[in-house]
């Protein structure tokens, strides 16, 4: 997911892509410990997606508020 398609999202829809993203990242961290894990780059690819839907989250959240 592209920027410019996070800032197409609503609100109740950046929270709950935030968190399903949380659920994975904590499900690829157990399969660490428990198997190996085939495709390592999804660590990175999940982390910079998460930082972009909470990036929008934070810039609308200053737009309300000034």
């Amino acid at each position: 997911m592209k920027a410019a398609e996070v800032k197409k999202l609503r609100d109740e829809e950046i929270a709950a892509e935030a968190a399903r993203l949380r659920k994975k990242l904590y499900e690829l961290r157990a399969q660490t410990i428990t198997e190996k894990i085939k495709d390592s780059s999804q660590f990175k690819k999940n982390r910079q997606l998460l930082a972009r839907l909470l990036t929008e989250r934070t810039t609308r959240m200053k737009k309300v508020t000034t």
